[in-house]
């Protein structure tokens, strides 16, 4: 039988992958580069089961879609149906398409005349992608219909890695990490919410070993979808261990009539040597080197919710939007309750016309008189849904993305108090667009908050389960609106955080991630919608003093520096405030603009403190990390090194004295002076007030800010500073 060792590297990770005969390929490794030096054959002798005759006829190395009839114990990577009966393919590889960083194979089944494509590459920052698509052939014999109940995509790790890190969380306190010993035999996390959800598990994540932000080995997927999802792990005591993911498929979502493809959301898979903060490097920098990643500085917002709710009064609007640009606000977005009728969250979606009774003039007047001011005009959308009471769901019942059999008798149905417009049907999906195509163009809009307040909840779409149909519709729409407005931005606000994957930034241009201001629980939710997502493409604002969402107060300088998490703006009636207040926002506004290109261009690590009340987040940019980074970066001097590091407390300290502050990520060989940067504030502190905090600034090589760090001073309970360090 021949054998062909195909070897995929890039960006210090490899995929070595073993093709026998006309079998499907399996993978021999999956992690560190290995090497010139290494002998393909050598290694897969290395790695191989039992030399046949053995007692071993399961499978030892698993393929690119694990099956039963290769022996398989634990949870296929396809499962299908013919006539409603459970079908096993046998792929026989017709075509395979091989280079240095990609591999491509087409298999078929003739047993069923299904067609299996499965792509396997390594893109920049050595992330391993896997595409695979199931088609049904047409042909001169007629074949039954194929039911796909999934289509998974896997790769194996290490059996010595014991630990699982995915995430859970609820609304205004998503992505909470859950760390547990990886479980045995075949277990898989599913999100039906019709989104990812602000319970998702995002990723899921194994190691040797607690995962930690600075060091150790780590091998996560990650899927691109923006719908149902299901999170796997098979740790099967005869085979290699497996992660994966795919869509969630209801019974009889996709059926494969001859003809028919069915294209499964791309997975992503990130090894690191270098921990979480590695891992979340790696993405980072995949995300910023994609064409679409946005190449002008990341705008300071003002979006208008928390200031006026639902009570739009256009005067006061005017006068907010012309406060916002005196303190330097540079993108003013109007939020929920301009369009007809809208005077409370139970009426009027999906009717995108400007309510003349609270509007008489339209919103032409604010969008003038805002891009007359300098600033970037945006809008408050929530187009694919719809309420009961609204002009749409009158002339259109139909549009609806539930059983019209349920909708008069069924109250579950509703969430919110509204309801899914289905837009995989052309005429609602036609409507919305050129609603929203014509305010764009009125208005000249460059901002959408694009927002999806409920879960989908018993979906049908044309007789069938409708989710796999209305995110494809969804995607579309997304693209068309861009494709037609080039300069436009838009946020995937999901009630917060629910829908913040690497599926939706294709269309996208940023995340809100979560609807809760409080900056005590941001420190958590920006850290870790980090992990896949770099700064810049993460919405984080200043609210009012105390927080609508939890009731929480804190300092305003607290709010602020957790604001330099991600792409920083207010979420405020800055109308309200007093003298001293709108001083310090229009300074932070000036220091925002002067560190935004550190932030949203650096290298995000985490320094870890053994007392959990620190959160410390740094942002380091020098010319090794510039190379795949945000344009703005290019402010920065080439050869110039800088960081901007945000310290934190979200409780007491444990200790009277604290710990010191070590940075990764700097240069050694390098001296830097080392600023407090006090334009949003004096932080609160106790006992320990060292030297250079106090004075608040010093100069010292990158070797001693890395091995011997900065003694910290005792921070009281929620207070916040900011350090900017540059070379010299």
């Amino acid at each position: 039988m021949t054998r062909q060792l195909h070897r995929l590297e890039r960006d210090g990770v490899a995929v070595l992958i073993e093709q026998q005969g006309d079998a499907l390929p399996r993978v021999l490794h999956w992690g560190p580069a290995l090497g010139s030096d290494v002998d393909p054959d050598a290694l897969a002798a290395a790695v191989s089961r039992q030399t046949p005759p053995g007692t071993l006829d399961a499978a030892w190395q698993l393929s690119l879609s694990p099956q039963e009839g290769d022996g398989w114990s634990g949870r296929p990577g396809m499962q299908l149906r013919r006539s409603g009966v459970l079908h096993h393919p046998r792929w026989i590889v017709e075509a395979t398409e091989s280079g240095d960083r990609s591999l491509a194979v087409v298999a078929r089944d003739a047993a069923s005349a299904l067609r299996l494509s499965i792509e396997i590459g390594i893109e920049t920052g050595g992330v391993v992608w896997i595409a695979q698509a199931l088609a049904h052939e047409s042909g001169t014999v007629p074949t039954a219909p194929v039911e796909v109940d999934w289509l998974e995509a896997t790769l194996p790790v290490p059996s010595t890695t014991d630990t699982l890190l995915t995430f859970d969380g609820r609304w205004t306190r998503e992505k909470r990490p859950v760390v547990s010993a990886m479980p045995a035999g075949s277990t898989a996390r599913q999100s039906r919410r019709g989104r990812p959800g602000h319970d998702s598990p995002v990723a899921a994540l194994a190691s040797i070993g607690e995962p930690h932000w600075g060091g150790g080995e780590v091998w996560g997927v990650h899927l691109a979808w923006s719908s149902d999802l299901t999170m796997r792990v098979d740790r099967i005591t005869d085979a290699a261990t497996m992660i994966g993911a795919g869509e969630l498929l209801r019974p009889g979502e996709i059926v494969l009539e001859p003809g028919v493809e069915y294209r499964a959301p791309r997975a992503a898979f990130v090894y690191s040597a270098e921990g979480l903060d590695g891992f979340a490097d790696r993405v980072h920098t995949w995300v910023r080197a994609r064409p679409q990643h946005p190449s002008a500085a990341r705008p300071l917002v003002l979006n208008t919710w928390e200031a006026v709710y639902f009570d739009h009064d256009p005067a006061r609007l005017m006068a907010l939007a012309e406060r916002a640009a005196e303190v330097g606000i540079e993108r003013f977005v109007l939020d929920d309750g301009w369009f007809l009728g809208r005077r409370d969250d139970s009426t009027s979606l999906g009717d995108w016309v400007v309510d003349r009774g609270v509007w008489p003039q339209g919103l032409g007047p604010l969008a003038s008189r805002v891009h007359e001011l300098g600033m970037q005009f945006g809008l408050w959308f929530e187009p694919e849904m719809v309420s009961l009471d609204s002009e749409v769901a009158r002339a259109h019942p139909d549009w609806m993305l539930h059983d019209p059999g349920h909708l008069d008798h069924d109250p579950a149905l509703s969430w919110r108090q509204q309801f899914v417009l289905d837009l995989a049907n052309p005429d609602a999906y036609a409507h919305v667009l050129q609603q929203i195509d014509a305010l764009v163009d009125e208005l000249a809009i460059d901002f959408i908050k694009w927002d999806h307040n409920r879960d989908l909840v018993e979906t049908v779409h044309a007789g069938r389960p409708g989710g796999h149909a209305q995110m494809r519709a969804v995607y579309a729409l997304l693209r068309e609106l861009k494709q037609r407005h080039p300069s436009l931005e838009i946020e995937s606000c999901s009630s917060g955080g629910a829908r913040t994957d690497l599926g939706i930034l294709d269309v996208t241009d940023r995340v809100w991630a979560s609807d809760s201001n409080d900056p005590v629980e941001r420190q958590d939710i920006q850290r870790w919608t980090g992990l896949l997502l770099p700064p810049e493409l993460v919405g984080a604002h200043v609210g009012p003093t105390t927080s609508h969402s939890s009731g929480r107060t804190t300092a305003l300088s607290y709010r602020m520096a957790t604001s330099l998490l991600g792409s920083a703006g207010f979420e405020w009636d800055i109308l309200s405030c007093d003298d001293d207040e709108t001083t310090a926002i229009r300074r932070f506004a000036a220091l925002y603009r002067e560190l935004r290109p550190i932030v949203h261009a650096g290298r995000v690590v985490h320094p870890e403190l053994r007392d959990p009340a620190w959160r410390v987040t740094a942002f380091v940019l020098d010319d090794s990390t510039r190379a795949h980074a945000a344009a703005e970066a290019a402010s920065v001097p080439e050869g110039a090194s800088a960081a901007v590091v945000v310290v934190a407390t979200v409780a007491s300290l444990e200790d009277a004295r604290a710990e010191r502050l070590r940075i990764p990520g700097l240069r050694r060989d390098r001296r830097y002076r080392v600023r407090v940067r006090r334009e949003i504030g004096d932080a609160k502190y106790g006992w320990i007030a060292p030297e250079w905090f106090t004075a608040g600034e010093i100069e010292l090589p990158g070797s001693v800010l890395t091995d011997v760090g900065l003694q910290l001073p005792t921070l009281w309970p929620l207070q916040a500073f900011v350090l900017h360090l540059h070379a010299v």
